[in-house]
């Protein structure tokens, strides 16, 4: 099986996709992806930030191909740029498709965050890493 891991971006989240997770169609949710995509950027977002962070905005969403029961979700995420309080992250969503080797990038996303202190009010993000 080949190892895949897109450069410059930290992989962050892998789930298998259930049938739970399914549209009417059969096919998986798109709100399901969103959402584990929305975990892998905060989660990094959260180490960057050394703290609690939101997400104020995805800035744009761009689902390339359908995920199925069983594939295996892998969520990539890379800080392309950092504000005051806020992080942008580029999140890439890649599946291994259920009992084969073949991986395919089928979302792509930009997600803002912002820290934010005890009192869920904006703060500064550290500036060293």
């Amino acid at each position: 099986m080949e190892t895949f891991l897109p450069p410059n971006r930290l992989l962050s989240t892998r789930a298998i996709a259930m049938p739970s997770d399914t549209n009417p169609s059969g096919d998986i949710f798109g709100g399901w992806l969103v959402a584990q995509m929305d975990l892998a950027g905060g989660s990094v977002a959260a180490v960057r930030a050394r703290g609690r962070v939101a997400t104020v905005a995805i800035d744009s969403l761009v689902f390339h191909e359908p995920v199925f029961v069983g594939d295996e979700v892998s969520c990539y995420a890379e800080v392309t740029r950092i504000g005051f309080s806020s992080l942008t992250l580029r999140i890439e969503a890649w599946v291994r498709r259920a009992l084969r080797d073949e991986v395919i990038k089928v979302t792509e996303g930009t997600f803002t965050f912002v820290a934010i202190d005890n009192d869920h009010k904006p703060r500064e993000v550290p500036k060293d890493k």
